[in-house]
């Protein structure tokens, strides 16, 4: 296998240490009501029109633009292993498409270790993502998510 189809050289990922327990943060990624209050960067809305989580169900969420027009995410939900990880395709139209999302959890006492990677069909590909606002785009997001578990974890 050559590097350019390495996985390593395709990926892009965050990784956290979460104020909450992994219960908490599985139930902020899965419950739709939870869901709708991280998912868009700060100060953007999405709304969850599909959300079938089981192997082989789909997803389907849309962030209302300004401009008035739907930016679409959606997915099928390839593995799924309670409490542990999730993987997805996912394609997040217009701007990515063809991605496959490895969302992994794991307990540390009363913090969870959260890994969130996005794996690209090419390197190239990957580097244009990175350049076009990935960790901005879902830091924001994560950094919602992080206000919601620190609400529910009250």
């Amino acid at each position: 296998m050559s590097r350019t189809n390495d996985a390593r050289n395709r990926t892009l990922t965050i990784n956290k240490v979460l104020n909450a327990p992994v219960k908490l943060v599985w139930e902020a990624w899965i419950d739709p009501e939870h869901i709708v209050q991280w998912w868009a960067p700060k100060g953007m809305e999405i709304n969850v029109i599909e959300h079938d989580f089981k192997v082989g169900g789909k997803w389907r969420y849309a962030m209302p633009m300004p401009d008035g027009t739907l930016f679409i995410s959606e997915g099928t939900y390839l593995e799924i292993e309670e409490y542990r990880r999730i993987i997805t395709t996912a394609d997040f139209k217009p701007m990515s498409e063809g991605v496959e999302l490895h969302v992994e959890f794991k307990q540390d006492g009363d913090k969870t270790n959260f890994t969130f990677s996005v794996i690209h069909a090419t390197e190239e590909y990957c580097k244009q993502q990175g350049k076009m606002g990935f960790y901005n785009g879902w830091g924001s997001a994560f950094e919602r998510m992080e206000i919601l578990l620190n609400k529910l974890n009250k």
